[in-house]
């Protein structure tokens, strides 16, 4: 049991660390963007945190502590670790320290992390203030005198959300194929791949849509979309 939930706060701990360390060089008065300024993959990041905090509160309005436990481990895991965070790494590292697409990307981070840690503090204070001290650079400030983070309004999030839903699937069964051919030898990490996907209608369109960015979602060095009968 100590083991398991060891490795339940290292996740979070670490995902915190994460984006601590690439919020170093931003400052909200300085570099905030409008939401319809972003890249899209970061709006929709937005909104699923948004959407992710507003089933916490009312876990926590209800008492149901375990409830908090659980989404804020999955959080970790599935949705950041798994996927925002693993898409963002070469646009945050290879990006120029002032880049637009750079700043998108920590303008996401910056209100995931204020919502996380205030999701946080009730069940990790401890934590959560050594955190938030880093975060807000006020060694007399503590996160137990905020309130719930307040999100930036965007218009079209229900599309945004389903849209993001429909890529998350597809890159899903694209990386069971990318593993197979890792397994197989046929490439030692998925940057060694080009990504050939073959998808029909709404699919089409939805992948279609990302453009060059398409590569950067399923994490190799190409990735094309081409009129198929299927999803991949």
């Amino acid at each position: 049991i100590l083991t398991r939930v060891a490795e339940a706060y290292r996740r979070i701990r670490n995902t915190l660390r994460f984006l601590l360390a690439n919020l170093v060089d931003y400052r909200p008065a300085e570099h905030a963007m409008p939401v319809g300024e972003w890249v899209e993959i970061d709006r929709y990041a937005l909104e699923l945190t948004r959407r992710w905090q507003d089933e916490l509160v009312a876990a926590y309005d209800r008492y149901e502590f375990h409830v908090v436990v659980h989404k804020l481990q999955t959080f970790c895991s599935e949705d950041l670790g798994g996927f925002y965070l693993d898409v963002l790494k070469d646009r945050l590292y290879t990006s120029a320290a002032g880049a637009p697409a750079r700043r998108s990307a920590q303008n996401a981070l910056w209100h995931i992390t204020a919502s996380m840690l205030r999701l946080m503090a009730p069940i990790l204070a401890f934590t959560a203030d050594e955190a938030w001290k880093v975060f807000a650079g006020a060694a007399d400030d503590n996160v137990l005198f905020h309130t719930w983070h307040r999100f930036p309004e965007q218009s079209g999030a229900d599309a945004l959300v389903g849209r993001w839903t429909r890529i998350r699937a597809v890159r899903a069964e694209a990386l069971k194929e990318l593993e197979r051919a890792r397994e197989a030898k046929a490439i030692g990490a998925p940057l060694q791949a080009e990504l050939d996907l073959d998808a029909a209608g709404d699919d089409h369109a939805v992948l279609a849509a990302l453009g060059d960015d398409l590569k950067f979602v399923f994490i190799t060095s190409q990735a094309r979309v081409h009129h198929g009968d299927g999803a991949l």
